[in-house]
């Protein structure tokens, strides 16, 4: 694919690639396959079937990439203001529109096809749903108009624990649908946290993220609700399942440390504290942790129980 900036087109082979991986910014679809992986070992009670397993990753990874580049494509503006952003490859003019939109196109046409073909054609419909949902409801539509973008937007990050179940089982059930309710519940305490930093440049983009346009107590409160609201469904995972004993363990001992971070931000933004004194970021490094270690529980709890 062509680069169309002069500065690009004398660039090294090798940095038109890393342009081009980082449109697809690789540390949000880690995320993403963390919480897909262990749906499909729930779903198969143990070890999932290995070419609807190695489909749905490569294929889920392509999906989520290819909303990662719209979604570059669409917030140049934005991340052309953000300190966090400006230096990714549309503001820096490392790759044009045409050929990223060309990019994100193939990959999404590549993901519904290794999904479809590889695993079974309702996982590749979920990803092209999630797909469309996370560009053209939370990227065009939610983003910049209301603070609730974040809580419906976030919508599209849910699907890949249905991604990965449907892969196996190439149907629906409940325990899918609390994995994507954990989710959703989970994104706005996760994102508002990590908005507390970029609260300046938000609101030099004019995106109105919920720190920019409430105190720094009323972000914390919704905080704490959406952390006791996550904790508690994902404690329904285990009478749903069921599961073995492991799970509802670390779901319980996780979760009490995820309200009890949420419950000193609010201490903390009563008292007045704000900026880094608020200690915001603490709360968004658990709220990765917690994730991570709820569907690690999620994915051995199968290993060692079965279901």
């Amino acid at each position: 694919m062509a680069v169309t900036t002069e500065g690009a087109a004398r660039a090294s082979a090798g940095d038109v690639v890393k342009a081009y991986v980082a449109l697809t910014k690789p540390r949000i679809i880690e995320l993403l396959l963390v919480t897909t992986l262990p749906a499909m070992f729930l779903a198969a009670g143990g070890l999932p079937p290995l070419i609807p397993a190695l489909a749905t990753l490569f294929g889920g990874w392509m999906a989520a990439a290819s909303a990662n580049v719209f979604n570059c494509i669409l917030d140049a503006d934005i991340d052309e203001v953000m300190r966090r952003t400006r230096r990714r490859p549309m503001p820096r003019h490392q790759v044009g529109t045409v050929p990223a939109t060309v990019f994100g196109v193939v990959l999404g046409v590549l993901s519904a096809l290794i999904l479809g073909f590889g695993a079974n054609w309702l996982s590749a419909a979920l990803a092209v749903l999630a797909n469309a949902f996370y560009v053209f409801v939370y990227t065009m539509w939610l983003k910049r108009r209301t603070w609730q973008n974040i809580i419906w937007g976030g919508i599209a990050g849910c699907f890949p624990p249905l991604i990965g179940w449907t892969a196996v089982t190439n149907s629906v059930a409940w325990a899918p649908v609390i994995m994507f309710a954990i989710i959703f519940l989970w994104t706005p305490p996760h994102t508002w946290a990590l908005s507390f930093r970029y609260k300046d440049d938000y609101a030099a983009a004019g995106v109105p993220m919920l720190p920019v346009v409430r105190s720094a107590r009323q972000v914390a409160v919704q905080i704490l609700v959406y952390t006791v609201l996550t904790v508690a469904v994902s404690l329904l995972l285990w009478p749903v399942t069921p599961t073995g004993p492991l799970y509802p363990i670390v779901a319980a001992l996780a979760g009490a440390v995820m309200i009890w971070e949420a419950a000193q931000l609010l201490r903390r933004a009563s008292a007045g504290l704000e900026g880094a004194a608020l200690k915001a970021m603490r709360l968004f490094h658990w709220s990765n942790s917690y994730l991570a270690v709820l569907f690690l529980a999620i994915a051995v709890d199968p290993l060692i129980f079965g279901r």
